[in-house]
């Protein structure tokens, strides 16, 4: 990504998205794919802090849509967030819809991909980045003079909409569908013999894997995005140092590596410096399917691509390792206690606590589901942001106060928090396996986390409030807790939810209310409201 100006007068870029199905072969076995203009991943969308950006999404397939757009803030324009059932009525079959906002008061690495059921698992995703007059210094200060993007993700050879009945089952147990691969700039090898001939899959024994390319002596800053929906992966480059600066679009400083964990939804950016002979090198994701609840037979679980040096030819070898990194086996994230912001800023005292409990339901006779607090999300007809709006006009006094929302359809639960107040979450998970949250609208600081089952109040007013790590996305280990807090400034209804599409299509969802006061003075723009009339 070289050649772009940082520091460019704010103006309006445009993308046309057309959304489809193909048959594809990303790693040799043919299977539907969901493509925008025909690209798979999708196509990356690129501009500066300040701009306009309008992407005008016409939906070819069969189903609806939606476009999401990770770790905007999109303050003032919350019906733009693309969260079916929540912010907007999905875009139909034969129709087009313009997204239309502009990117605020952030920078760094970002993605977009669908909200609606599980279609991101099928290919509808893609980089966002948004650039500052900020990165020319970092560009000084850790001397990279390359930029690119590492798009990594699980891989189902099946779509998802296929095995999620099966996932959702009665008696299920909660046991997800296991990958069958994992892709690197949407692509892998995969070995055609683990089907036999009569498996019903067609497989095609030329599929390849990327290369990435850089020169000697030299250091390039690479964008790791996890977009797949299960897979948390431990990331690492033969015979070199990963050095993370930047994690979910925060900027931190330096921290060496020889390798790093990623969840679904987070980013990371690391600086390689080119220092070893010339020749190519394997990238690694190794997936942690020691948290999967069954087996693959055909998975290999290490996703491989080629870091090359000057253009080398050279396949590496599979004993290319001479720095090897100690896989970690256990399902929790990376210490965000180690990532120190670069630019420092202090989490202000809360006024407010909310303890959010969630975990699995499985009984006899009736689908697996996730709850909340007692609550299984289900899409609304009516997103919540439509229904709620009149209400705060008229100035329902149901509609606006502190804490759980009473007045909702049943499947919806939202804490509302009217008064621009500093808010302490604790997600407390009752569940056997990890979470990655999400919380759309918002960055958080991540205060505290255990793998222990209950928060210990004592240690509340002695947390670190001097530059704890923000982020917009945190896993939640298993048996465990983690602690978020936010400055609840963004008008608007914000899902805040795991990030598997397996656990969310199971109900694992929730909202935030905030900023009523803003709220009710909103009129929906006539083409949001269309797509509910469709």
């Amino acid at each position: 990504m070289k050649g772009w100006d940082y520091s460019a007068s704010s103006t309006t870029r445009s993308y046309n998205f057309t959304v489809s199905e193909i048959d594809a072969f990303p790693d040799g076995v043919l299977r539907k794919v969901l493509v925008v203009n025909g690209k798979y991943p999708g196509p990356m969308i690129r501009c500066n802090r300040g701009d306009r950006l309008l992407i005008n999404v016409t939906n070819e397939m069969s189903n609806s849509t939606t476009i999401h757009w990770h770790g905007l803030y999109q303050n003032g324009t919350n019906w733009m967030d693309g969260t079916a059932g929540i912010t907007q009525c999905p875009i139909p079959t034969g129709r087009s819809f313009l997204y239309n906002f502009t990117v605020e008061n952030q920078y760094g690495t970002f993605w977009w991909h669908s909200h609606k059921d599980t279609q991101r698992m099928d290919g509808l995703f893609g980089p966002l980045i948004i650039h500052a007059p900020e990165e020319v210094e970092y560009q000084k200060r850790y001397g990279y003079t390359s930029d690119q993007i590492i798009i990594l993700q699980d891989y189902y050879h099946d779509l998802s909409s296929a095995l999620l009945p099966t996932y959702l089952a009665p008696e299920n147990e909660n046991a997800e569908p296991v990958p069958d691969n994992g892709l690197i700039q949407g692509t892998n090898y995969f070995n055609c013999s683990s089907y036999g001939p009569n498996s019903g899959y067609t497989c095609y024994d030329n599929s390849t894997r990327a290369l990435l390319s850089v020169q000697q002596n030299t250091k390039t800053r690479f964008r790791l995005i996890n977009m797949g929906g299960f897979a948390t992966f431990e990331y690492a480059i033969d015979n070199h140092t990963v050095t993370i600066i930047e994690g979910d679009s925060t900027m931190v400083e330096p921290l060496p590596r020889k390798s790093l964990k990623i969840a679904p939804a987070q980013r990371y950016s690391f600086i390689v410096e080119a220092n070893q002979p010339v020749t190519n090198y394997w990238m690694r994701a190794e997936m942690e399917t020691n948290c999967f609840a069954t087996t693959n037979d055909v998975l290999n679980s290490t996703a491989y691509a080629i870091l090359a040096y000057d253009n080398s030819t050279v396949i590496p070898g599979s004993g290319s390792v001479s720095q090897s990194f100690v896989y970690d086996p256990l399902c929790e994230d990376f210490d965000s206690s180690l990532l120190l912001p670069s630019v420092g800023q202090e989490a202000p005292a809360a006024e407010e606590f909310f303890v959010i409990q969630f975990g699995f339901q499985s009984r006899d006779y009736a689908i697996d589901l996730a709850y909340i607090n007692g609550t299984t999300w289900k899409e609304s007809e009516v997103p919540t942001l439509n229904r709620i709006l009149p209400h705060l006009r008229a100035s329902n006094s149901t509609y606006n106060r502190t804490g759980p929302a009473p007045s909702y359809v049943t499947n919806q639960f939202i804490l509302d928090i009217p008064e621009n107040r500093v808010v302490d979450i604790l997600l407390q998970n009752f569940d056997d396996g990890s979470h990655p949250f999400h919380l759309h609208g918002y960055d958080f600081w991540v205060m505290a986390s255990s793998n222990s089952q209950y928060f210990d109040y004592s240690r509340y007013h002695t947390l670190n409030q001097t530059n704890p790590m923000r982020r917009d996305t945190v896993m939640v280990d298993a048996y465990g807790w983690t602690l978020i807090r936010i400055q609840a400034d963004n008008p608007g209804l914000w899902a805040l939810h795991c990030h598997i599409a397996w656990h969310v299509a199971a109900g694992l969802l929730m909202q935030l209310q905030t900023r009523d006061d803003l709220m009710k003075d909103w009129t929906l723009p006539d083409d949001v409201l269309d797509l509910c009339n469709a």
